[in-house]
């Protein structure tokens, strides 16, 4: 009777619109904002006020253009603020999440000096930048991701079903193996039998390193290894320093104080480092200090080029126009060095994939060769 009950209640639940509508709701917290969909905001945002639409009519447009529920859904609850008579920038303040401190505090910033359609010019090409950037990143490192996953997946493949069949040969003639050859099939045997136990060590390795890496102290140690790797470290610095630069260009050019700017910048910053030296740079600019004697203070990351421009910039009054400029060329070499990654990466991996399959091969063929010599 009570099981009766409870699923008809679940099925007049199915049928009401709001019980449907308030777990739509819920799940489109969730939805992810692709990149593409907020450039699309900002770019057409831009467009409409510089066409002469009002603010509040040009968010109503947009929420009905969006495609994305959750933006969709935010953007409507911004157009009821501002058609109340609130600040834009005081509507986006709750959703944090999709628009960060830069995004938020630009738009206060044009709203408060009457140059909304420039920030948002602004932040049109710091996004769309940044998001070309992210792109280039991500596709440079796709192929050798895949490789090594590849390599995993055959070297396992070779362990759990090729090797165990020379074993049985082996076993057979009693013959006593070399080093390689037992570490091998010690290393097979254990993953034969105990596939699961593998997979689970690996799974709690990961979450266990994850969960180091966003300590404090552990992400500091991660990014300090990082800023002292071959290869890798020159791409990191590129990477910090082109988003630094067009950041904190596009920060100036609006009425945002340069110490509020700096401590922005370091916010949109990946590495600890770079995040620590802008905040540190800021509070020495509130006491006063050049900005270029200050950049001094941290040769690592800054080079000499980076402060001599800045020195410049600072004494003609165009600190903005000469960051854009460090940014535009740090962020044609970041596409230059991902064009040639991949060229780069591949003799090093094919180095380990031949060092690993000549090892396997070694440790097979020399007791193989030993049993022919014995007949």
């Amino acid at each position: 009777m009570l099981k009766g009950r409870e699923n008809e209640n679940l099925e007049k639940n199915n049928d009401n619109p709001n019980f449907l509508k308030s777990v739509d709701d819920y799940l489109t917290r969730f939805q992810r904002i692709p990149m593409s969909e907020k450039i699309f905001f900002i770019q057409h945002l831009g467009v409409m006020l510089k066409a002469g639409i009002s603010l509040s009519k040009a968010l109503k447009t947009l929420a009905r253009q969006t495609n994305n529920k959750r933006l969709k859904k935010i953007i409507e609850q911004v157009y009821e603020h501002v058609n109340k008579g609130g600040a834009l920038a005081d509507g986006l303040k709750p959703h944090d999440a999709v628009f960060d401190d830069l995004f938020i505090n630009m738009i206060a910033a044009g709203e408060a000096s009457g140059t909304l359609e420039d920030v948002l010019r602004y932040l049109y090409l710091q996004i769309k930048k940044n998001h070309e950037l992210v792109s280039k990143i991500r596709s440079a490192l796709a192929y050798p991701i895949v490789i090594l996953f590849a390599m995993g997946a055959i070297g396992t493949g070779v362990m759990v079903y090729v090797v165990p069949k020379f074993v049985s040969i082996f076993d057979e003639v009693q013959m006593e193996l070399p080093l390689m050859t037992r570490i091998l099939i010690t290393i097979s045997n254990y993953i034969s039998r105990n596939g699961l136990a593998v997979i689970a060590i690996i799974l709690a390795s990961v979450i266990i390193l994850t969960k180091i890496l966003k300590t404090s102290r552990g992400k500091k140690s991660w990014h300090l290894l990082i800023l002292k790797l071959p290869i890798i470290a020159p791409i990191v610095k590129k990477i910090n320093l082109a988003r630094f630069a067009r950041t904190l260009s596009s920060l100036l050019k609006t009425d945002i104080k340069i110490v509020e700017s700096f401590k922005i910048t370091a916010k949109t910053l990946n590495n600890v480092y770079y995040q620590q030296s802008l905040n540190e740079i800021a509070e020495k600019i509130k006491k006063g200090e050049l900005i270029n004697k200050i950049f001094e203070d941290y040769p690592q990351l800054y080079n000499h080029v980076i402060i001599e421009m800045i020195a410049v910039g600072e004494e003609t009054g165009e600190l903005d126009s000469i960051l854009e400029e460090i940014a535009n060329f740090y962020e044609a070499e970041i596409t230059e060095t991902m064009n040639m990654l991949p060229s780069i990466i591949e003799p090093v991996i094919i180095l380990i994939l031949a060092a690993a399959i000549g090892a396997m091969a070694i440790a097979i063929i020399m007791p193989m060769y030993s049993l022919t010599n014995a007949i």
